[in-house]
């Protein structure tokens, strides 16, 4: 596994931003803004590419508290464009969590990642597991057992799940905020 900690202002991608950091019961929030970009970011969506940062575009991050080193959970980040409509949802897995240094969230990376798209009225519709490579290679280089590739696997299934159902609590946590962001 690899230990990412979600800080955006390193980006050499967005040249002009601000971050910001809010406690809200049982998660952080990272609120990220782009104001001036170096270069766009265009990811494949299924059978399309979606644009996930350009010029104004914010990414929020809901991220858990209560599940711990060790643990097997997940954290959402929502992508919304310029005009603050949400272009994907963006489910990290992973093998543990935690809140380190100024209030900034880390995970230890699983690898696989559930993303989304997400119609108006909060619907999720489309979703796909991704990078089931990556987790593949850490196995195959020691950095994660079979058996927890497998619960990764088995995770991120059920996140897809929930989020398609719309029982997916990360999402709700994000939509409260983005209504009213505790400002």
């Amino acid at each position: 596994m690899k230990r990412k900690t979600f800080d955006l202002r390193p980006w050499s991608r967005a040249r002009r931003h601000t971050q910001t950091v809010t406690q809200v019961p049982g998660f952080v929030i990272v609120d990220f803004t782009a104001h001036e970009v170096a270069r766009t970011l265009d990811v494949p969506f299924g059978s399309r590419t979606v644009r996930i940062l350009d010029h104004g575009f914010r990414w929020v991050r809901a991220h858990p508290t209560g599940t711990g080193e060790g643990a097997l959970g997940d954290a959402l980040t929502v992508m919304l464009n310029a005009a603050g409509q949400p272009e994907q949802l963006y489910v990290d897995i992973h093998g543990g969590e935690g809140v380190g240094e100024g209030g900034l969230p880390w995970c230890d990376d699983l690898y696989l990642d559930v993303i989304a798209d997400w119609q108006p009225g909060w619907r999720v519709g489309e979703t796909h597991i991704i990078d089931g490579d990556e987790l593949e290679e850490a196995v195959e280089a020691g950095r994660v057992s079979p058996a927890l590739a497998g619960a990764a696997w088995a995770h991120a299934r059920k996140v897809e799940e929930a989020l398609r159902a719309g029982t997916y609590a990360p999402l709700e946590v994000l939509r409260r905020y983005l209504e009213d962001p505790y400002t």
